[in-house]
């Protein structure tokens, strides 16, 4: 089956709408791309898109915190070091799962069951007190906690916005400080991630792939879907909305493992 442009459109409206709201872009890309191939699991390349629609995802977050990360350059010099450190446990984990078990990241019935621990995440934050504290104010120490919940985010269906925006809450960030810390430590890793996975794809490209016009349109719709979906989480966040999108991880999660479940008998 030939890679069709609705195929691309649909996966980067995914990706742009779970990039930033708290329900998992690599799971929903995952779910969906092994519903439109069907049967026939090779007739999408699911990590080949996903490399490209990230990299629209980062333009998103690069055009829409412009102004905090000239900041940080400039005024908050003490955050580019906060980002690295949180960066870090990121990079260790999808090294270690890149040599070891990156069949896995394909896998809908894995996205489905993480699914159902980030809808458990968002109601657990929903009930904890809300901080006033910036992200300047963060301890490396606090920053590598941050760190440590993006790096499990690694895996499909966990959230990475959904989980180091609620650690940041639990150390006592206010909800959008959180949101920004989030994103900005996400520019490092998906940019690394991301230029190396395109210079691999590049590397080993074979004629009758997925057209290169395609990628690069999907890449784009994900950079105008993400900036309307990250404008749209900050004011979910502003107004104490954050753990409403457990409602829909969690139904997803467990229609997810029912539709795998039944698929195996």
């Amino acid at each position: 089956m030939n890679v069709e442009f609705w195929h691309i459109l649909v996966l980067a409206i995914v990706q742009g709408v779970g990039e930033f709201l708290p329900i998992s872009s690599s799971g929903h890309v995952v779910i969906v791309g092994a519903l439109l191939a069907g049967d026939n699991p090779e007739a999408l390349d699911i990590a080949e898109m996903n490399i490209v629609l990230h990299i629209g995802s980062l333009f998103a977050i690069i055009v829409f915190y412009v102004h905090r990360i000239l900041q940080a350059f400039s005024e908050d010099r003490r955050v580019l070091l906060l980002i690295l450190i949180a960066t870090l446990p990121g990079v260790a984990a999808g090294l270690l799962i890149k040599a070891f078990a990156s069949g896995i990241m394909e896998n809908p019935m894995l996205a489905g069951a993480m699914l159902l621990v980030t809808g458990s995440i968002l109601i657990w934050i929903g009930r904890q007190e809300k901080g006033q504290r910036s992200y300047q104010s963060l301890t490396a120490g606090q920053a590598l906690l941050i760190g440590v919940s993006q790096a499990f985010a690694i895996l499909p269906g966990i959230s990475r916005s959904g989980t180091t925006i609620s650690m940041g809450m639990r150390l006592g960030l206010a909800p959008a400080q959180s949101a920004t810390f989030s994103f900005l430590m996400a520019i490092p890793i998906i940019a690394a991630g991301g230029m190396y996975e395109v210079a691999i794809m590049v590397w080993t490209y074979e004629p009758g792939g997925t057209p290169v016009s395609y990628l690069v349109i999907g890449g784009a719709i994900s950079f105008l879907v993400g900036l309307v979906a990250l404008a749209w989480l900050l004011r979910w966040l502003q107004r104490g909305r954050f753990q409403l999108f457990a409602w829909w991880c969690i139904p997803v999660g467990l229609a997810v493992l029912t539709w795998q479940a039944l698929s195996i008998v």
